[in-house]
């Protein structure tokens, strides 16, 4: 996408922490209209804001909101849940997945002929512990893995329709999330500045914090990327063999 001034933007999980801060960066960078999607009814004092009750879990949600916004320049897949856990119940890890994987899976294909027509992006807030798991939260990280992993197959899938996929990997933030984490913290505003500076530039994966930044330095030239984009290559040839 060429701008978030003029553009009309969903933010999902939007009633608080990063997602509400998104929206109100979107707002002062001169988005034409942000939907902010959360579970119960939200107030925003700008106009520009439509609130939509959105369960990223309820595929009858989705597709009434989908009907509601019809045209989308920018996607924001920011919904999220994070339980402390130990791996002991099976249902805490289906969990996290139905929210963190199955929920921005849902709706991201749900609006991606809309985002091919405008030419739009998708932007999925993960985290470094799809990098590397935080032991106190494993189902968590197991989330954000396999959303990275399905972030970074739409980029390669959605490359010739004219679609840009954005993975966010954060660091620590000062949200309700890290309330009982005493780790310095980078403010939900300065990652939100951070989120569509990095949607501005074109870049695919985006560190907006201070200790995802020192993770991401020599990122985009390191061999994970490097063997991404070969893989990538794949998937025109693919497309052109059927």
């Amino acid at each position: 996408m060429a701008s978030i001034a003029n553009s009309t933007i969903l933010v999902t999980g939007a009633n608080r922490g990063i997602g509400r801060a998104l929206v109100e960066e979107a707002l002062d960078r001169g988005a034409a209209r942000v939907y902010a999607g959360t579970r119960r009814p939200t107030d925003f004092a700008d106009a520009r804001v439509v609130p939509v009750t959105l369960d990223v879990t309820d595929p009858t949600q989705i597709a009434d909101v989908v009907e509601q916004v019809g045209e989308l320049d920018l996607l924001v897949n920011n919904a999220g849940i994070a339980i402390y856990d130990d791996l002991g119940d099976p249902a805490v890890i289906q969990q996290h997945l139905a929210v963190n994987l199955f929920g921005p899976y849902a709706v991201t294909m749900a609006f991606l002929p809309a985002l091919v027509r405008s030419g739009g992006a998708v932007v999925t807030n993960l985290s470094v512990n799809a990098l590397a798991p935080l032991p106190i939260i494993p189902a968590y990280s197991i989330s954000k893995a396999a959303a990275f992993s399905f972030t970074q197959s739409l980029r390669a899938l959605t490359a010739g329709r004219g679609v840009t996929v954005h993975a966010v990997l954060t660091g620590p933030v000062d949200t309700d999330m890290t309330a009982g984490l005493d780790i310095p913290k980078a403010s939900a505003a300065s990652v939100a500045r951070a989120v569509l500076d990095g949607v501005d530039k074109g870049e695919e994966d985006i560190f907006p914090d201070p200790l995802s930044a020192a993770v991401g330095a020599g990122w985009h030239d390191g061999p994970v990327m490097t063997l991404q984009r070969r893989y990538a290559q794949l998937a025109p040839a693919q497309e052109a063999g059927r």
